[in-house]
């Protein structure tokens, strides 16, 4: 007998004869000798339907108010799916967030869980009922203790299933849509998307950041620290769907549920090499060319970074282990010689990064650690961010000081903290999944200064306000009074309020201004195997040049590389990429 909590969505009970057809998969399940929690969300459109009920009223209205009514939906469908299960001879009850023990903190909208009271809901599987649970809220306790209804924001239903697997120890998470898994890339913008029939949530989380819509990244994260076997299977057939993997099984602490440390691992990795190539052509190719001259020496690189350009050229840059650097310096030289630019070198450098789910989910985990860093004197050769790893590269002599520092802020233990980790991916695809995001807006910080501190003041200035950046660049050339740009890319809904909160910060910087880039998208590659192989970024890059799309950006993490592009290149960019990685074939 296996304890397994399965979540259905909005379509999978979008009417009577798709509850029916619901009722008799779980019924089945049940025959099967299973312990069941199903989840459920509202049916069909009825939350947005509330939605739209509630602004035909006031533009504007309170967010509690919007959370008794939209927690409606839920009741909806737990209550008819209950009904449909009792017509099978299954013995169900239905249940609200707040009946079946989900306590969330108070923020309405957007609650995020602090604990599942799992008493009640034991209670009711060991009578041997089916309990069906109304996804998407919970409940709050004011200072006076009374109880109030919250709702757990886009995504909540999943969010909702997998913490309550993680809160019974459950053998298993199924995840039903209207999809029949996780695929390579979004079937609307590429035909020959294929099924994953296992992902790991590091991955999953990055392709959810990225724009993949098949799982909230809130629940990945919850299904990655908890080690949460987790599948998305189809509503409508018997197929296995994906499986989503995690290395991790920690212990729910006092922090709460969703709110324990989203730090869980420091890496400092010694011996790094840092090569900039500056003014060279920005024209199609040209980051191809390198990176396939690097791969053909055999030269594992690590980060990429290429700033948002001035004018026609471009400045790219990277790290290597420092053993590789006579023969990478060799390789850029003579590759200069063809294209022109400069090369100027730097080694005795150490790449820190800190590690754990959402990063940059939640904005003031970079800031905290471009801050502590800031404190320490250290300053940001490179950066590169993803939604599970940030990293830094700083002067070796600042390493310890550096390690020591930031361990301490996010109060990791020893062994959480890693010194010269081994290459991970071994074995793995180097690129499991491609997105596409075209709701990113471009943005540059000219003429900032080059000292500790820049990057942490943006950051954290923006944090302050709620804004999330995803990618973020610091330009390699100097202007003529020794400041540099720093470019980001953030959603296009946050423009607007970037600006006006960074208005007072850039008034500190004699010069400092901030500048539109062009329309972009942005594509990803994602895959665990990735530090394992040599050329994966060059392959990303000769897939874009012979589709002759040049590249306005470039930032890699351990298991993500990213371009920006023009907008109107997007799906083409996105076809291209999944083709050039084979993930058109049936896998």
């Amino acid at each position: 007998m296996a304890l397994l909590v399965q979540k259905f969505g909005g379509t999978s009970v979008g009417s009577v004869e798709r509850i029916q057809a619901v009722a008799k998969r779980i019924a089945a399940s049940k025959e099967e000798g299973n312990e069941l929690v199903v989840v459920v969300s509202a049916m069909g459109n009825s939350t947005d339907e509330l939605s739209n009920l509630a602004k035909a009223i006031s533009p504007n209205p309170p967010q509690r108010e919007m959370d008794m009514l939209l927690a409606t939906g839920e009741q909806v469908s737990i209550a008819l799916l209950s009904i449909a299960l009792h017509e099978l001879g299954v013995n169900a009850v239905s249940m609200t967030g707040a009946q079946v023990g989900i306590v969330t903190e108070s923020a309405h909208g957007r609650a995020r869980i602090l604990e599942i009271r799992t008493d009640r809901l034991k209670s009711r599987l060991e009578n041997g009922q089916v309990v069906v649970v109304a996804g998407f809220q919970g409940t709050s306790f004011s200072t006076g203790g009374t109880a109030e209804i919250t709702t757990l924001g886009r995504g909540g239903s999943d969010t909702s299933a997998v913490a309550l697997a993680a809160a019974l120890e459950a053998d298993k998470c199924e995840i039903y849509s209207d999809v029949p898994g996780v695929l390579t890339t979004d079937p609307r913008e590429v035909q020959n998307a294929q099924l994953m029939k296992q992902i790991s949530c590091n991955e999953m989380l990055e392709l959810a950041s990225l724009g993949a819509s098949v799982l909230h990244p809130r629940a990945v994260e919850i299904a990655r620290n908890y080690g949460v076997l987790l599948e998305v299977r189809s509503s409508w057939s018997d197929d296995c769907g994906t499986t989503l993997t995690s290395d991790l099984k920690n212990s729910i602490g006092l922090q709460g549920l969703e709110l324990g440390k989203p730090v869980d691992g420091l890496e400092l990795l010694e011996n790094q090499a840092v090569l900039a190539l500056s003014h060279v052509p920005d024209q199609p190719g040209i980051a191809a060319k390198l990176f396939e001259a690097l791969s053909s020496g055999g030269i594992n690189v690590d980060l990429i970074i290429q700033a948002t350009h001035e004018g026609n050229s471009n400045d790219i840059s990277f790290t290597i282990s420092q053993n590789a650097l006579a023969e990478a310096n060799k390789i850029c030289e003579e590759l200069i010689k063809k294209l022109g630019g400069k090369l100027s070198t730097q080694n005795h450098m150490t790449k820190l990064s800190i590690r754990g789910a959402g990063i940059m989910g939640r904005p003031g985990i970079a800031a905290s650690l471009f801050e502590v860093l800031s404190r320490s004197g250290v300053n940001l050769r490179l950066i590169a961010t993803s939604e599970v790893k940030v990293s830094c590269v700083i002067d070796a002599s600042l390493g310890t000081k550096a390690l020591r520092s930031v361990g301490e802020t996010f109060e990791l233990t020893e062994d959480q903290i890693t010194i010269n980790p081994m290459v991970a991916g071994l074995g793995e695809p180097e690129v499991r999944g491609v997105a596409l995001d075209k709701h990113q807006a471009q943005v540059s910080v000219r003429k900032v200064p080059d000292k500790p501190g820049t990057a942490a003041a943006l950051c954290s200035t923006l944090a302050e306000n709620g804004i999330t950046l995803d990618m973020i660049v610091q330009s390699e050339r100097k202007h003529s009074d020794g400041s540099q740009d720093i470019s980001f890319t953030l959603n296009k809904d946050d423009r607007k309020r970037a600006g006006n909160a960074l208005i007072p910060l850039l008034a500190q910087w004699p010069g400092a201004s901030l500048e539109d880039g062009p329309a972009i998208a942005r594509i990803s590659a994602v895959g665990a195997g990735m530090p394992a192989k040599i050329g994966t970024a060059a392959k990303m890059f000769r897939a874009l040049a012979q589709a002759n799309i040049n590249i306005e950006m470039i930032t890699t993490s351990e298991i993500r590389t990213s371009c920006v592009i023009a907008e109107a290149d997007g799906t083409k960019a996105l076809n291209v990429v999944h083709n050039g990685f084979n993930l058109h074939q049936n896998i």
